[in-house]
């Protein structure tokens, strides 16, 4: 056992102040369960059952704030901690137990079927007798569950098997829990066959998958731990038991087309989720036949039924997930007596042990991504509508096919009312298929992607989000065997003429045009310079006093100040909009962004359209003329409208600020001077 001690030297003092030992999972989750306890009495250890069963868990921390067991509520229960037992009339289990030997331990730890078979079988006299023992008693309730037929065989043949299956649970040496490692195995006392140990990181143990319930219960000849089931000798490897079961013949097939036969046929700790042949034959033979077709595809779907571990059953309590050979995850847990996969209760059969891992039987085949194709990745995500709209428009060769594409897939929500098949929708669909097989994490600013419609989409990465045009990623890559799918939060407005191009075609900006024009500033808006313009629709100007527009509207260089306010550098879609966001204006001080109720904000005043996109920017539309924030509301977040309730103060301060802003400062100076020389 590793320990360590922490000393200080004071006043010629050596002082003790802590002290640390590696502790295995099982023995951490046993103090946590006596600190749990402790408040009943001295080695009282809580435990959490499963309500309805006989079955009791030493918990984790977080298995103890949930309360739940395979999805199943647990009520607590106070015991003695394994070695201690009640004093009438005291409190808590102050008393060790007094040692005896196996035989007479097995009565006491709720094994006595276990001692009334070591009678029957001769086993008596041994484990009364001298040695070093350690016993895998089976519980009673184990015996009990043994289908008859079976424990009719073990008992009826003069004793020899009963005797044979005894000693299998049996090693001839002491073995506390702290010494049953993960991974290791033990020659047995029935002709050396091993018995197999499995430590797992919520403290469960297991030897040939069955659970040790009572560990460490000591002996004065050995030790005794209780297990939930009767454990049967293993020699055969996990392909030996797929290659016996007619169950697996489909199985057995693809395991050689994929030539993963060897492997598991090697030493090692796999568990393998074997598909049955019901499994194979309930997906479709066009993509069955394609998969095992392909030995790519074919050696990622196996893979992917098997993981890097050995997991058996009963060792699972909650959902996890766990790394496949394919290089992706499962989600492993169980739903009551159920293993599930994927949240699934697929699993048939449980733990069918062999000397290198465990196999559990599935009733359905687990596709990885990486053996279909993009109409596969597509069919039953959140991305139904666009499917359906892709397949309308005529793309389903390119979404079956073998071509290196990336689809970039708007999710459900992102389409608002009725969706109908039109030569326009259909240009458009055909532009959310890149020519390349991306990975979102390969994609860099600036980056410009070709479509098969043979547009351009840039690639804008933010603090915040990663987008491709006005489409912001809103779910991890899936990557097919040919093809990736990005699933985006909108449909793609790809770009289709400069700024001013879309402002001359949108009505609502018929003022702005006349304004830029008068200001100069048409040249500045046809370049090939990113902006980001809040353009301000014709609502906005005729929300501002008559007399005042008409001034700003004949002051050019005002009004080629007023423009270039709401004029930003960069291109800044409505998705890389964050906490905070600035942007910094061709002139004036800084715009300030934020989100709030999924509207934008800058400077407070709502975007009333966002994300409208052209080749030199991106165009957001506004229906007030925004101005300078005051200075206190400058330093917060300009997320939003001011609070309806505001001080007289407040509200002098703001009015105040207002009038000193320095563009309607000059503008209102401007209109004063004027009228005083007429």
């Amino acid at each position: 056992m590793k320990e360590c001690v922490l000393v200080l030297l004071v006043l010629g003092l050596i002082l003790v102040l802590s002290r640390c030992e590696a502790r295995s999972p099982y023995q951490a989750v046993l103090q946590h369960s006596r600190i749990r306890g402790r408040q009943q009495g001295p080695n009282v250890c809580a435990m959490q059952q499963i309500k309805g069963t006989d079955r009791k868990y030493f918990t984790n921390c977080k298995q103890w704030y949930h309360r739940k067991v395979c999805g199943q509520p647990t009520v607590i229960t106070y015991e003695c901690c394994p070695g201690y037992e009640k004093i009438p009339g005291e409190k808590g289990c102050p008393a060790a137990l007094p040692l005896v030997n196996i035989y007479n331990t097995l009565g006491v730890v709720g094994a006595s079927t276990t001692q009334m078979y070591s009678d029957r079988a001769k086993l008596r006299e041994e484990v009364e007798g001298p040695g070093s023992f350690t016993f895998f008693a089976p519980s009673n309730e184990a015996w009990a569950a043994l289908p008859t037929e079976i424990l009719d065989a073990l008992v009826s043949n003069v004793n020899i098997e009963l005797l044979n299956a005894l000693h299998y649970h049996m090693v001839n040496r002491r073995l506390t829990s702290e010494e049953l490692r993960h991974g290791s195995s033990f020659a047995s006392m029935y002709q050396d066959f091993h018995v197999h140990i499995h430590h797992y990181s919520n403290g469960i143990v297991t030897v040939n998958c069955a659970r040790l319930i009572k560990p460490d219960q000591h002996a004065t000849n050995g030790i005794v731990h209780v297990v939930d089931r009767v454990i049967t000798a293993i020699s055969s490897d996990v392909m030996t038991l797929i290659d016996v079961d007619e169950d697996l013949e489909t199985l057995r097939t693809a395991i050689a087309a994929a030539g993963l036969t060897p492997m598991l046929e090697s030493d090692g700790q796999y568990t393998v989720f074997a598909p049955t042949n019901e499994a194979f034959e309930k997906i479709p033979p066009e993509t069955l036949n394609r998969i095992l077709g392909d030995p790519v595809a074919l050696k990622d779907l196996l893979n992917y039924h098997i993981l890097k571990q050995m997991q058996c059953a009963e060792s699972i309590v909650s959902g996890t997930p766990m790394e496949t050979l394919q290089g992706t995850v499962l989600e492993v847990g169980c739903d009551r007596d159920l293993m599930t996969l994927n949240g699934k209760a697929i699993v048939t059969k449980k733990d069918q042990l062999g000397t290198n891992g465990v196999v559990h039987y599935i009733n359905e085949l687990l596709i990885p991504d990486s053996a279909k194709t993009l109409l596969e990745l597509a069919e039953g995500s959140s991305v139904t509508t666009a499917t359906t709209l892709f397949v309308e428009a005529g793309l389903s060769p390119h979404l079956t096919g073998s071509e290196a594409l990336t689809l970039l897939a708007p999710l459900n929500d992102a389409f608002k009312g009725s969706v109908t098949m039109s030569p326009d929708r259909k240009k458009l669909m055909t532009n959310h298929l890149v020519k390349q097989q991306l990975s979102s994490k390969s994609l860099y600013h600036g980056q410009e992607l070709e479509t098969l419609g043979g547009l351009s989409l840039r690639v804008f990465v933010y603090r915040n989000n990663l987008c491709i045009e006005n489409a912001c990623i809103a779910a991890h890559d899936k990557t097919g065997r040919y093809a990736s799918m990005f699933t985006v939060d909108k449909v793609l407005t790809p770009p289709m003429g400069t700024i001013m191009d879309i402002l001359k075609a949108d009505d609502r900006f018929s003022l702005l045009v006349g304004a830029i024009q008068t200001a100069g500033m048409t040249e500045l808006l046809n370049q090939q310079r990113a902006h980001t313009f809040f353009a301000p629709t014709n609502d906005a100007f005729n929300a501002m006093p008559r007399l005042q527009l008409n001034n700003l509207l004949r002051d050019h260089q005002e009004l080629s100040a007023m423009l270039r306010y709401h004029l930003g550098e960069g291109v800044l879609v409505s998705g890389g909009v964050a906490s905070h966001t600035r942007v910094k204006p061709l002139q004036g001080e800084k715009l300030e962004l934020g989100l709030r109720n999924y509207t934008v904000y800058v400077n407070k005043v709502p975007v009333a359209d966002a994300d409208l996109m052209a080749t030199n920017g991106v165009v957001h539309a506004v229906d007030s003329i925004i101005r300078s924030l005051p200075p206190k509301v400058d330093r917060e977040q300009a997320d939003g409208p001011a609070s309806p309730l505001r001080s007289a103060a407040s509200s002098r301060a703001e009015a105040k600020s207002f009038r000193n802003d320095d563009l309607f400062q000059k503008v209102i100076r401007s209109r004063s001077s004027r009228t005083m020389s007429q």
